[in-house]
C-alpha cells in the first residue's frame, strides 16, 4: 500500500477547475498514526466547495481517459477564492474502513483490524493515514457503510443541542429540517425533551418528519407558512436558529416570528424591540442567492456563522469523546443513515453521477467506495 488511487481538486489563476483521479503515496504512519483502507466516504453538501468551488458544471467535460474533469470558473469569482488557487487539493471530510497499519504507540496498535471512522478531508482515497486522535472506533459488527458518516452529521446535530444549552436558550429552530442531519436532530431532541420547530419546503418532508415524532413542522411552500411559523415558536420559546440555506429571507422570516412572539406581552418603553436575544447561525449555504433581512425584529438579535470543527475547539476532550462513544453506540439508531447510490472513484468524476449528488435533494444520498 504505497500508493493509493485518490481525488483532488485544482482550481488555477486562469479560471479553471480540474478535478483528478491520480496516484499519491501513503505515507509510512508516525508513532500516534494509523493507516486505513477506506470503504466507504459519504459525499456531503460540505464536500462540495471542496470539490468543486464555483466552477460551472453545466460546462463540464471528462477526459478521454477518464482521470480529469474540467469545468470553467467565472474571472469575476476567481479574486474571491485567492487562496486556494494553483493548489491541488485533497477531498472527502470523512468515511470509514479498516485499519491496516499504525504506529508504535499501543493505543494505534490496538486498532489494527478495527473499523474506524475517520476525519481527514482527504477520504476520497482508496488508503488514508490519519491520527488515531481523528478517528471513532465502532463497536464489532459495524460495518463500514454503517461507520462512514460517523462525524459530519452526528456531530453537527450533537453540536448544535450543546450549543443551545451553553448559550441559554432552551428550544431550537432547523431549516431544511428533512435532511439526514435534521432526522439525527430530531431524534437528539425526542430523547432529550428539547422543542424543535422544523422547517421544510413540501408537505411529503412535513409528513415524514412527522411520522418519526416530531412535533413542529413548518411547510415554508404552504400559504399559512409564516402564521404557522409564528405559532410553532410561540408553542417552543425557541429564540435560537439554525440555518442550512444561507439565502432569501428565511433568516429574516426566523427573526420576525420570534420578534412577535417576544414582544407580544411587551408593556411600556418597548421602542427597540423585545430585550431576549433572538440568535440565527448560518451553518450552510443551499441556497447561494444573498441573504435578504427585511428588519423587522427590534434591535436584540444576531446573526452568525457556525462552523462544526470550530464549536468543538471550544470543548473539553472528554466531552468531545463522549460524543464519539455516543455515535458509535447509536450509530444505527439515531444516527443511522440510508445511502441511496453506492460510486466508485472513477465514477464519482462523470458527469451524470455529479448532476445527481450536487443537487442536493433530500433522499439522495451517495457514498463513494474506493475499493470497488
Amino acid at each position: 500500500m504505497t500508493q493509493s488511487k485518490q481525488l483532488f481538486s485544482l482550481i488555477s489563476s486562469d479560471g479553471e477547475l480540474s478535478f483528478l483521479l491520480k496516484e499519491a503515496s501513503v505515507p509510512t504512519p508516525k508513532s500516534h498514526e494509523v493507516v486505513v483502507k477506506m470503504e466507504a466516504a459519504p459525499i456531503n453538501p460540505s464536500d462540495m466547495w471542496p470539490m468543486f468551488g464555483p466552477a460551472d458544471l453545466r460546462e463540464a467535460s471528462l477526459s478521454d481517459d477518464g482521470l480529469t474533469l474540467n469545468a470553467p470558473v467565472h474571472s469575476s469569482i476567481i479574486p474571491r477564492i485567492k487562496s486556494r488557487l494553483d493548489q491541488t487539493l485533497p477531498v472527502g471530510n470523512e468515511g470509514a474502513g479498516t485499519v491496516v497499519a499504525a504506529g508504535d504507540n499501543p493505543h494505534a496498535q490496538a486498532m489494527i483490524g478495527k473499523t474506524v471512522a475517520v476525519l481527514s478531508g482527504a477520504t476520497y482515497s482508496e488508503f488514508c493515514c490519519v491520527p488515531m486522535q481523528a478517528c471513532i472506533v465502532h463497536n464489532e459488527g459495524t460495518t463500514a457503510r454503517q461507520a462512514a458518516s460517523s462525524f459530519v452529521n452526528p456531530l453537527t446535530a450533537l453540536s448544535m443541542v450543546e450549543t443551545m444549552r451553553l448559550e441559554g436558550h432552551t428550544a431550537l429552530v432547523h431549516t431544511a429540517a428533512a435532511s439526514s442531519l435534521g432526522i439525527m436532530l430530531n431524534k437528539i431532541c425526542i430523547q432529550a425533551g428539547v422543542d424543535l420547530v422544523n422547517i421544510v419546503r413540501k408537505q411529503e418532508q412535513v409528513d415524514m418528519l412527522k411520522a418519526i415524532g416530531a412535533k413542529y413542522v413548518v411547510n415554508s411552500s404552504a400559504e399559512s407558512y409564516k402564521k404557522d411559523l409564528y405559532k410553532a415558536i410561540e408553542a417552543t420559546g425557541a429564540t435560537l436558529a439554525f440555518d442550512a440555506t444561507g439565502g432569501g429571507t428565511l433568516v429574516s422570516d426566523i427573526l420576525t416570528a420570534m420578534e412577535m412572539v417576544g414582544s407580544k406581552d411587551a408593556t411600556g418603553f418597548n421602542t427597540y424591540g423585545s430585550a431576549e436575544l433572538k440568535q440565527v447561525y448560518i451553518y450552510g449555504g443551499l441556497d447561494i442567492s444573498p441573504s435578504v433581512l427585511n428588519r423587522a425584529y427590534g434591535m436584540t438579535w444576531g446573526i452568525g456563522g457556525w462552523l462544526l470543527m470550530r464549536f468543538l475547539g471550544k470543548l473539553d476532550v472528554k466531552d468531545v469523546l463522549a460524543m464519539h462513544r455516543r455515535v458509535a453506540d447509536e450509530i444505527n439508531t439515531t444516527f443511522a443513515l440510508e445511502f441511496s447510490d453506492e460510486i466508485s472513484l472513477e465514477q464519482a468524476m462523470q458527469p451524470q453521477h455529479i448532476a445527481r449528488y450536487y443537487a442536493k435533494k433530500t433522499g439522495v444520498k451517495y457514498f463513494i467506495n474506493p475499493s470497488l
